[in-house]
């Protein structure tokens, strides 16, 4: 074959040469958000528009073929995958019954009109007016990576939002599985529902107990980063899998994939960067092209009916949206532009609607000026979800950033200045990764990690430059900038602590010593220097499991700590570890003292679960010790000597951890002690009760069911601990 015509058969349009085609879609991922970004408009919106523009009924350069039908299911089922597994649980979980109720509006409001208004302006019967409201119902959340990009995934009206999808869409499945089934049987059955309920609470109790199990028994097993990132992806697609074959969309399926795996994967990790990147490089924007590719432009200068009718249809449906947020916003008391973020992420329509059109079409439910309508009503109501959510969340991006600007004053909780002291490439990472998780999504300030020698033996200076490496290999993966520093010094600690008055650091995170030989203390002569040499916060840390699999924090506090210059700073780190991974917090704490926490976490807005038990005596830390399983982490706050909280009893806390917390995860935490005075936290009081929201009878019974539970869990845990110990 002759050059020419191998030239002739590369670029021969549409495209078929795999290189070609994959070639030019990246070149529209590179470019396309620098000229429409230039123009003002949303990238979501450019790339659709790139996509009308290439496909079959644009230029005809690209065919929408199987590669654009793979990738572009990946990509809405890895949207759908990000929307669930960047939520805050805590705040999902808040906000479950306001997303139950905003997505019942959102679904029948719609519903109601669609179907009116099919009948009188379309003039179409009983049945394909209900499919076409389902599609006026149903939605994507096509504009979610623009609230992934403000960073508002965890604001209130994105959570209800997200939640609000979940039920209209299945709603919208629904309704659309019945028509067919009215259409091709004749009749409708409600056994098919209640069938399809009963798989669906099969399916949701199975990969909701499965899934956890499997991800923390994997991710001790297996640390590779890229066979993590290969996991998750297997889960998800199993999970929508699984829920085609009952009868649901692979949607719904991958959303649910990412709230069971959501708390192994925190915001502040590689895993999450790895997802978010190859999620928002890739499969996203496929899928957007390919949402382009199916719109006709052509069938506008047509004729007007098609024009009147995706006019009546774009107008029913986002005005219907728009209601359903506007209720929403007066019933939840939300901001205006609360109400705006609701109503941009519920108002663009992809997946399920392009389904719906091509379902009823092949049955013969809806005539072409209705396809045609119907798919350039997807074009509108992409475009204006984009141009409103961007908008909107670009003035409440805005508002919260001076919100923190103001609260990031010296010796704010979140303005932690970490040195992350390493000696041994094997625990570097898994101690950068935690000081990461004890960090405020919001600082953005440097991490120190360093390492200390006081040899000049070519093997000390190798082992340093491998636990740096790890260290800053750890930061980098996670989006966080780090500062390596390796140092000659007298000895270890007088590095960690010029270093540490060099950067001004506010905590010195290292890895707990190792007992060598008998007369060792449990601490090591170095920390034991270092907690002398330094007021600053030290927390030692020995975690034989990923911190990310751990179920609970187990926090051991000492009379009087809220007294300490610290107190603030180490309940802020605390919550920043436990809000990231998903754990609940059980303080075991002098009642005195578990009223100012409790404030504290009230105050700062830790999005955490916690649960109390009071620390009388020096016997109740033994009896809630043994209650300490290999899935938790043990948290003890220390004290130093002529501290306001140090007592005899603290004297004994470490050979009592030595001998009997060998094999357990354990952060042992001194708090920053003998500065300046702080400001007391505003403690709670348990007497009082705001009658605004006093709980009805049926919460109260479920808060005392859920603390039989507890109870119930709280007793099997401590007759196993008990068992292990006689064994």
């Amino acid at each position: 074959m002759t050059l020419s015509a191998i030239a002739a058969s590369v670029i021969a349009f549409p495209l078929q040469q795999p290189v070609a085609i994959f070639l030019l879609v990246l070149v529209i991922i590179l470019l396309a958000p620098i000229i429409f970004s230039a123009l003002k408009i949303p990238n979501i919106v450019g790339m659709i528009i790139s996509g009308i523009a290439i496909g079959p009924y644009g230029l005809n350069l690209l065919a929408r073929d199987a590669s654009f039908e793979i990738f572009g299911q990946v990509g809405i089922l890895y949207l759908m995958f990000l929307a669930a597994v960047e939520i805050d649980m805590f705040n999902f979980k808040k906000n479950a019954r306001n997303g139950l109720i905003f997505g019942l509006l959102t679904f029948s409001i719609p519903m109601v009109a669609g179907i009116l208004c099919s009948v009188w302006a379309f003039g179409t019967g009983w049945l394909p007016a209900a499919l076409i409201a389902s599609m006026f119902a149903s939605h994507t959340l096509i504009s979610y990576p623009i609230i992934n990009r403000f960073g508002l995934q965890n604001s209130r009206p994105a959570v209800i939002a997200v939640s609000a999808t979940i039920v209209a869409v299945l709603l919208a499945l629904v309704v659309l599985a019945e028509v067919i089934a009215v259409k091709t049987k004749g009749g409708f059955l409600w056994s098919d529902i209640a069938t399809l309920l009963l798989l669906t609470a099969i399916y949701a109790t199975a990969v909701g107990l499965f899934f956890p199990w499997l991800t923390r028994w994997f991710f001790r097993k297996v640390a590779d980063p890229v066979t993590q990132f290969i996991y998750i992806l297997a889960m998800v697609f199993t999970a929508s899998l699984l829920a085609q074959l009952i009868g649901l969309e692979a949607i719904l399926g991958a959303f649910y994939a990412g709230l069971v795996l959501n708390r192994f994967i925190p915001s502040r990790s590689a895993l999450m960067g790895r997802i978010e990147f190859v999620g928002n490089a890739i499969f996203i924007p496929y899928f957007l092209i390919g949402v382009g590719m199916l719109i006709n432009v052509h069938v506008v200068v047509s004729g007007w009916g098609v024009v009147r009718t995706a006019a009546i249809m774009s107008a029913t449906a986002l005005s219907c949206k728009w209601i359903a947020a506007f209720i929403a916003q007066k019933f939840f008391g939300l901001s205006p532009d609360g109400r705006r973020i609701m109503f941009g992420l519920t108002s663009g329509k992809a997946a399920a609607t392009i389904a719906a059109v091509m379902v009823g079409f092949s049955n013969g439910l809806i005539s072409e000026d209705l396809m045609n309508g119907a798919v350039l009503m997807i074009l509108v109501c992409c475009a204006v979800a984009s141009i409103v959510t961007e908008q909107a969340a670009r003035r409440r991006r805005m508002h919260i950033t001076e919100e923190e600007m103001k609260s990031e004053a010296p010796g704010s909780v979140r303005a932690a200045r970490q040195l992350v002291a390493v000696a041994n490439p094997i625990t570097a990472e898994g101690i950068m990764k935690l000081a990461m998780l004890m960090r405020h999504p919001s600082n953005r300030t440097p991490v120190t990690a360093l390492f200390v020698r006081n040899d000049d033996e070519q093997s000390t200076r190798a082992v340093g430059k491998a636990a740096l490496s790890e260290a800053v290999k750890a930061a980098v993966a996670a989006d966080i900038a780090v500062n390596d520093v390796e140092r000659y010094d007298i000895n270890i600690v007088s590095g960690i602590i010029n270093v540490a008055i060099e950067r001004e650091a506010t905590d010195i995170v290292i890895g707990l010593h190792r007992k060598s030989n008998i007369v060792d203390t449990f601490y090591g002569s170095l920390i034991d220097s270092l907690l002398g040499a330094t007021n600053r916060m030290v927390i030692m840390s020995r975690c034989f499991i990923p911190v990310n699999t751990v179920r609970s924090l187990m926090v051991i506090v000492p009379p009087k700590a809220e007294y300490e210059t610290g107190f603030r700073e180490w309940v802020g780190r605390l919550g920043n570890l436990a809000s990231q991974i998903g754990a609940k917090v059980n303080f075991l704490a002098d009642p005195a003292t578990i009223p100012y926490i409790q404030g504290l976490i009230t105050a700062e807005g830790y999005n955490i679960r916690h649960h109390y038990e009071e620390l009388r005596t020096w016997d109740d830390f033994l009896i809630f010790s043994n209650l300490i399983v290999e899935d938790d982490l043990m948290i003890v706050v220390g004290a130093r000597r002529t501290s306001i909280s140090w007592s005899t009893d603290l004297a004994q806390l470490p050979p009592f951890l030595g001998k009997y917390f060998k094999r357990q995860n354990l952060i042992v935490l001194y708090p920053s002690q003998f500065g300046d005075a702080a400001e007391m936290p505003t403690p709670i009081d348990p007497l009082s009760e705001a009658p605004s929201t006093a709980p009805s009878p049926i919460l109260l019974s479920l808060q005392r069911l859920r603390a039989l539970y507890a109870s119930m869990r709280l007793e099997l845990r401590r007759r196993r601990a008990a068992r292990r110990r006689r064994n």
